[in-house]
């Protein structure tokens, strides 16, 4: 009978501990549970702060380029302007002219003059309209459709557009422009607007590569070509400056996310990032390399 009871006080008490033990390894599952999920959530939530910042970077480096744009309209829309505005006035001074006079052959040259400073204004005037849309499609933000691109055509207004922005803040700079285009290369579906970015991107980054080595050597002559040409099925885009180049150390880098050889506060280090992208979505590739004579040397190649 002691035995018995003994028996059953062991069991009980090895009840108890099991019992006690289940309990504590219940809620060592639970809180290792509850706090994997914290973690989850917290990480989670990281992600989600990385993507949008991430998205607000690469928001501002495209606010970037507009801005550089942008100063390059303002130089190139004064043109067009200052036509349209000449030949308004010179326009009322011949209706005056026309209302003054009795004399019918006056007043028939008036209105040949009047028509052809009509036809004048209305060349000019759809220059000036097609600057400001080419400003508001570049800032424009999501998905776009591709659509034929004359590529020759829009590689030479970047050009000049990003010359006039540097010249803008730098009066002083004069830099020769040497432009090749390859008469014979189609147009091809693409997002003209992305393609500007990729162009406006390389081509300030030429211009500011020059600057850099301007100040440095007082003989030097700046230079930034510009090539198009078509090979077979691909049209090739080449851009080079004749700046200091870039080191064989760091080309590996240049289009890795905020990679920038700039000081800071002069560059986000994704504008060229960015440029590979959108080239990688077109189907073509962009590549970087240094010139036997000097100075960086950008290759953009497409699919027709």
């Amino acid at each position: 009978m002691e035995n018995e009871n003994k028996n059953r006080t062991i069991l009980l008490r090895a009840t108890i501990i099991i019992g006690i033990l289940s309990l504590l390894l219940a809620f060592l599952f639970y809180n290792r549970f509850h706090l994997k999920q914290k973690a989850n959530q917290k990480l989670e939530k990281a992600y989600q702060d990385l993507e949008t910042t991430q998205q607000q970077l690469v928001q501002q480096e495209k606010l970037a380029s507009l801005g550089q744009l942008t100063a390059g309209i303002a130089h190139e829309i004064k043109n067009p302007l200052n036509f349209v505005n000449n030949f308004s006035s010179l326009s009322s001074d011949l209706i005056k002219e026309y209302i003054a006079s009795n004399d019918e052959t006056i007043k028939s040259e008036i209105m040949n003059d009047l028509l052809i400073n009509i036809e004048k204004i209305n060349i000019h005037g759809n220059r000036a309209d097609s600057i400001v849309t080419k400003m508001l499609e570049h800032s424009r933000t999501g998905i776009r459709d591709k659509q034929e691109t004359d590529f020759n055509t829009i590689c030479k207004e970047d050009l000049n557009l990003a010359y006039k922005a540097i010249q803008l803040g730098n009066p002083r700079f004069n830099c020769t422009l040497e432009i090749n285009l390859d008469p014979t290369i189609p147009k091809i579906q693409a997002v003209a607007q992305e393609i500007s970015r990729v162009l406006l991107n390389i081509f300030n980054n030429g211009f500011y590569a020059i600057l850099e080595k301007q100040k440095k050597e007082k003989n030097f002559q700046p230079c930034l070509s510009l090539q198009t040409k078509l090979a077979g099925k691909y049209i090739s885009i080449i851009i080079r400056d004749n700046g200091k180049g870039i080191p064989e150390s760091i080309i590996k880098n240049v289009f890795q996310p905020f990679f920038t050889t700039k000081p800071p506060g002069e560059g986000t280090g994704l504008g060229l990032s960015i440029s590979y992208d959108i080239i990688k979505a077109h189907g073509g590739t962009i590549v970087i390399g240094n010139h036997p004579e000097g100075g960086a040397e950008f290759t953009i190649t497409l699919l027709i």
